[in-house]
């Protein structure tokens, strides 16, 4: 399976001295590629049919400050605020049209502000903040949601398993 990845950044997000290959979309494509890997290769894992018969797979991420995801939590969420990420599943709403060697995921959306807040107050690396984000963002994409306790467990071992295994 190989995929399409779209990576886009706002500037000023970050100060440049803090960009090295958090960003680099090289670095992104490899790590999500070998997130799908697990996820689709595993059949006891839910992954929509399409994506795991998929020949190509597509996705946009991007990377941006507070303000325009507090935006989109407003339009899309009607919540007030900033929030770390948001996902935009294209397999939501997917019919017979998607059908085909090359599917669609979405969009995973990351506000690197938050994201830095986040990994100071957890104590580790930007970098591990963003991987355990765009992790959680990419596992919506692929149908997983969290509306109880116990599928937030689920999910969140899962991007553990994800996490620990590159």
């Amino acid at each position: 399976m190989e995929l399409d990845l779209a990576l886009d950044r706002e500037e000023g997000a970050l100060q440049a001295s803090e960009i090295g290959d958090l960003l680099d979309e090289t670095v992104w494509l490899q790590q999500l590629e070998h997130w799908l890997q697990i996820v689709c290769g595993d059949e006891s894992l839910d992954c929509p049919t399409l994506v795991r018969s998929a020949e190509e797979l597509s996705l946009g991420l991007r990377f941006i400050d507070d303000a325009t995801i507090a935006d989109l939590n407003s339009t899309w969420r009607q919540k007030t605020g900033p929030t770390d990420v948001l996902s935009f599943a294209a397999l939501d709403d997917a019919g017979d049209w998607m059908e085909g060697p090359s599917i669609e995921l979405g969009d995973i959306v990351v506000s690197l502000e938050t994201a830095r807040r986040q990994a100071q107050e957890q104590g580790h690396s930007l970098q591990q903040e963003l991987r355990w984000l765009v992790s959680h963002g990419l596992l919506h994409l692929l149908g997983w949601d969290h509306p109880d306790e116990k599928s937030l467990a689920t999910m969140l071992a899962l991007q553990e398993r994800l996490l620990g295994d590159g």
